[in-house]
């Protein structure tokens, strides 16, 4: 073999091996793309990140002498035919305390839609400590024209917030969902 074939099968070795490299990387970006949103949603959940709540199976905590003011806000995106209110704007909660809401929905359109809803906490700081029991968030609710439907938000605030300095100053927090029309076809 001379030089000349050594160095042409060393540039076809190498070329080969980028190639692998590059494909190899290629499809490792394509699954995170796909794996990224769920992995961001589990995040937020776990973290509070941009004030996402946790969701909690159940309330172990004990029931503290402090009081939280949580406040509730209500919005649909533009082109979603519904009205969605809070039942009450606001509820004084003991700090380790059970508490439960309504919120109102009704399809003011003459044909059925459904919608899904996403929430987030403010102050983003206190959201790691906002738990829900049960909550209509990114489930599918479908009303028929003119259909009402009242839905439940069973939440606590976690006194471990008591064991947080950065958080004595959280008199308030506010609970904000927004539904969103869900396309059918997609």
């Amino acid at each position: 073999m001379t030089d000349a074939q050594n160095k042409a099968d060393q540039q076809s070795r190498n070329i080969s091996r980028t190639i692998g490299i590059l494909a190899v990387v290629t499809f490792a970006m394509l699954g995170l793309g796909f794996a990224s949103k769920p992995l961001y949603d589990t995040f937020c959940r776990v973290t509070g990140y941009g004030g996402t709540t946790r969701v909690a199976d159940t309330n172990e905590n004990l029931v503290s002498d402090r009081v939280i003011e949580v406040r509730f806000d209500s919005n649909v995106t533009n082109g979603l035919p519904w009205t969605f209110k809070p039942n009450q704007l606001s509820m004084d909660v003991q700090v380790g305390a059970n508490n439960l809401t309504f919120y109102k929905v009704t399809n003011l359109a003459n044909y059925p839609v459904i919608a899904t809803s996403n929430y987030n906490l403010t102050p983003i700081k206190a959201a790691p400590y906002f738990s829900k029991l049960e909550c209509f968030c990114f489930t599918e609710q479908r009303l028929e024209p003119g259909e009402s439907a009242e839905l439940p938000v069973v939440f606590f605030i976690d006194n471990q917030i008591l064991d947080d300095p950065r958080l004595d100053d959280i008199k308030t927090v506010t609970l904000s969902y927004t539904f969103f029309p869900v396309d059918e076809k997609a």
